[in-house]
């Protein structure tokens, strides 16, 4: 017969023993529910590093140096430049000269501040200015040129996205710098700014320029 005491004694490192047991498997789930943000906050950390610290413009891009995207785009409809209708975009357009290459939406916040800037580059004879319209409305495309005025001499209607998909787009607006032999020299993520434009987007231009 088993006394009180001893019933008691045996009793004890039962109840610890559990209570262990529902302690290791309280920090177990606890260490699951943590280990998928753990595991996000990892990818997230590295995807950052591979921006250049959090910067979107310093994005590489696997086009860089290869021949343009076949691109072939109908105008943006009822738009006109000088009396004339400006056509659309064609692959063969991208040998011969440098281009400057522009993906734009007149619902593109950034693309209202970065208009003028594309203007002044198209004063430069040197170099011909085309644009991608994105996923756009004609009518909404042809305010917003009239509003800005109107940069290029080419502008093919992406209504779709997929040739901004060709070219490796991640937002709207992007800059491209074709050089004369058909291939991507630069690529620009975000908005044309006074500061980059100075400092990055021309001297790029020169070195096609140079190079071609």
């Amino acid at each position: 017969m088993m006394t009180l005491s001893q019933e008691a004694t045996q009793s004890e490192p039962r109840n610890t023993a559990q209570d262990r047991l529902r302690g290791s498997l309280g920090r177990n789930r606890r260490l699951l529910v943590l280990l998928p943000l753990v595991v996000f906050l990892g990818l997230a950390a590295l995807f950052f590093v591979r921006l250049g610290a959090g910067d979107a413009s310093r994005i590489p891009s696997a086009l860089i140096g290869r021949e343009a995207p076949v691109t072939e785009l109908p105008p943006v409809a009822g738009l006109e430049r000088d009396g004339r209708p400006i056509p659309g975009i064609a692959t063969a357009d991208f040998k011969g000269a440098v281009t400057v290459l522009n993906v734009w939406a007149s619902w593109c916040v950034p693309c209202h501040d970065e208009a003028p800037l594309l203007t002044q580059l198209a004063r430069d004879s040197r170099i011909r200015v085309v644009g991608i319209n994105y996923k756009d409305q004609p009518d909404n495309a042809r305010r917003f040129l009239g509003r800005y005025g109107n940069p290029f001499v080419a502008s093919g209607a992406d209504a779709n996205g997929r040739a901004a998909i060709e070219w490796g787009v991640y937002g709207v607006p992007e800059t491209f710098v074709v050089g004369r032999d058909g291939r991507i020299a630069y690529k620009l993520v975000g908005p044309i700014t006074p500061e980059n434009m100075e400092q990055i987007v021309k001297p790029e231009i020169e070195k096609a320029l140079a190079r071609s």
